[in-house]
């Protein structure tokens, strides 16, 4: 809730001027997540006075714009100083600005006075005057205060009284537009790899190797971003691999770029000695709470990288950039390496939740179940012993094919010879 006291020339009669939003969490954008295109924006002004008050109006405006804004460094002009060299110019250069509208609606919340009369005489104590407006259904850009430039969305609601200024009273609207990171697009891997040599003209120590993967491209705040990273140091120094998240803003105005660049997280491997390599089998980088990727704002843009670089002594440090995407609605069945490969583990492990009956059955014997008079319809005689003098007249094969044994029966669960004692053999597992 926003709320102003009796403004200039007030003579007392305006105690409270007060505009409250029906779901205030969504307002700042805390547990609701802020407001989306095509969103039904509701509320109440409150009007509390101490006498009546003669009013001309009370009309609600809703406003979003993005402004961007910096002065140029001074510049030298040449010739401006003595034998024709060139100097700095005194004071700040050329100042660059530019705007884009997003949203502007009016409404008036007051009824018309009556007729013949200019004014509307409200008279003293509370009054409400709700209000509700849908925001348009083209996508908003997402919310952002940056160092040159911010996106910006509020609600103000103006008092207009006769021959007094007009007093108002605004709240911020928090605006995001979502990014899903489950889109193709943001579902591939990404993969760089670089070599730098180390030493100075003819003598070089050796190469520095990297190469770096990380298996997709979006993420959302809160998230853990798995690296997998081979480092081979065949220099002569000691080198010290880190990572890091990136936040690049970059304005546009009147032509001219500005860009600033900010490290918003990063981790430190372990040193690598000379002739040594190591590798990241997914170690996770955490996204801090920072601002959703903005990539369709004309003059403000907002991107993030993941780098992943060396510290070589005496030699500038060796860097593998891979982009990221900051969305809002994260990944299902997607989140990280590490959640797949623990839900991969319980599910390899579920069996041993499963019951064991308490009493074994072994599997019955082949002759409990086949008679003998049944095992001798079916097998038929063995042949006569063979000389091994004599010559045999037919190949071997002819007489193993005589051997033909019958297939065990079929199981069954009905023991068709029961006893009267059942027997039961203990069981151990070994786990």
């Amino acid at each position: 809730m926003a709320a102003a006291g009796p403004g200039p020339g007030a003579g007392g009669a305006v105690k409270t001027l007060a505009l409250v939003l029906e779901d205030e969490a969504r307002r700042g954008g805390g547990g609701g997540g802020g407001y989306c295109s095509g969103d039904t924006v509701s509320g109440q002004v409150l009007l509390e006075l101490a006498g009546p008050l003669p009013l001309r109006g009370l009309r609600l405006e809703a406003a979003g714009r993005a402004r961007v804004a910096w002065s140029e460094s001074p510049g030298a002009v040449p010739g401006a100083g003595t034998w024709g060299v060139a100097v700095r110019a005194p004071g700040p250069g050329p100042r660059r600005e530019a705007e884009v509208r997003y949203l502007d609606i009016r409404q008036s919340l007051l009824r018309d006075p009556p007729e013949g009369e200019e004014n509307l005489i409200l008279l003293d104590g509370r009054h409400e005057f709700p209000f509700s407006f849908q925001l348009p259904q083209e996508p908003l850009v997402t919310s952002f205060t940056g160092k040159y430039g911010s996106i910006q969305y509020y609600v103000k609601a103006v008092l207009e009284r006769p021959a007094v200024p007009d007093q108002s009273v605004q709240t911020e609207l928090q605006i995001i537009s979502h990014i899903d990171v489950s889109s193709p697009a943001l579902l591939t891997p990404v993969l760089r790899s670089q070599e730098k040599m180390v030493g100075c003209w003819f003598f070089t120590s050796g190469p520095v190797s990297l190469s770096a993967k990380i298996e997709r491209k979006g993420y959302c705040n809160g998230e853990a971003i798995p690296i997998y990273a081979e480092i081979e140091n065949c220099s002569s120094r000691l080198i010290v691999p880190k990572a890091a998240i990136f936040q690049t803003q970059t304005y546009l105005a009147s032509g001219k770029t500005k860009t600033f660049r900010q490290m918003v997280a990063n981790v430190r491997g372990n040193h690598i000695a000379s002739g040594s390599t190591d590798t990241w089998n997914g170690k996770t980088l955490k996204i801090p709470p920072v601002s959703p990727s903005i990539l369709d704002c004309c003059i403000i843009r907002v991107e993030y990288s993941l780098a992943v670089y060396i510290h070589i002594p005496g030699a500038k440090k060796l860097m593998i950039e891979m982009p990221v995407v900051i969305g809002t609605i994260p990944c299902i069945g997607f989140s990280s390496r590490n959640s797949s490969i623990t839900s991969q583990f319980s599910m390899d492990m579920s069996w041993l939740a499963l019951t064991m009956p308490e009493q074994p059955e072994a599997p019955p014997n082949y002759a409990d179940v086949v008679s003998e008079e049944e095992f001798s319809r079916h097998v038929p005689a063995y042949p006569p012993p063979i000389d091994c003098e004599e010559q045999l007249c037919c190949p071997v094969f002819a007489y193993i094919q005589e051997f033909r044994f019958q297939p065990p029966p079929l199981y069954s669960e009905i023991d068709p010879h029961p006893t009267d004692v059942e027997e039961v053999q203990p069981v151990s597992f070994m786990l």
